[in-house]
């Protein structure tokens, strides 16, 4: 089972992926710094990486977009979410999904999103911190939300999900050459956005010589 540790530049974030059979497999945490307080997400084995990804697309994004929701309900809203009865929760529209929130804006709270399919029976679970950033979990529930389809195999167990009877296949044929290269593609797109050109160059000067000639 693979075990990674990513951290970013500056030692702050760490990404950690530690496969446990009855934890969450992935965790992102964020130490305190003068403007914030510590914060972590994590995710459990089954969450669909298109998920993981936005949180982290989020995170290193140079130049978030004006656009980009920052309320974590907003895309459950636009999404046709219900609340559901007697909790502080968005249920979604086939109830195979719900968005529990304990807190208020002066005092937040922790934020669980749990998708089931059946009661009492998770397939997943993504949790984020009393501090983590609101934008960073409103990216989760955009592409939670997001109703445009998502490659995976043929093999059921790529799914995320216990019961492919939720699950819309439609088979699609995909040029190997694609698939070899859409994680390429995806590093530099995402390399791209946080380049910067590289200082010009101070060319070196060599101290005069005694009859004030340079070498």
């Amino acid at each position: 089972m693979p075990r990674v540790l990513l951290s970013s530049p500056d030692q702050k974030a760490l990404l950690r992926l530690e496969p446990e059979p009855d934890g969450q497999w992935w965790t992102l945490s964020h130490a305190a710094g003068p403007d914030h307080a510590a914060w972590y997400a994590s995710f459990g084995a089954r969450t669909p990486v298109e998920l993981i990804a936005a949180v982290t697309d989020a995170l290193t994004d140079p130049t978030p977009t004006a656009n980009a929701p920052s309320d974590p309900y907003e895309p459950l809203h636009q999404s046709g979410w219900l609340p559901a009865p007697g909790a502080n929760a968005l249920v979604s529209p086939e109830a195979t999904a719900d968005v529990p929130h304990s807190g208020t804006a002066q005092d937040p709270g922790a934020w669980f999103i749990t998708a089931t399919h059946g009661p009492n029976q998770p397939v997943w679970q993504a949790r984020f911190g009393v501090r983590t950033p609101p934008h960073l979990i409103a990216a989760f529930t955009a592409a939670l939300t997001d109703p445009k389809p998502v490659p995976r195999t043929n093999r059921w167990s790529s799914l995320p999900t216990h019961d492919p009877d939720v699950i819309t296949c439609r088979p699609t044929d995909v040029p190997a050459v694609h698939v070899a290269g859409a994680l390429e593609n995806r590093v530099r797109s995402l390399a791209a956005r946080c380049a910067t050109p590289p200082p010009n160059p101070i060319p070196s000067r060599q101290p005069p010589t005694k009859n004030n000639r340079r070498r």
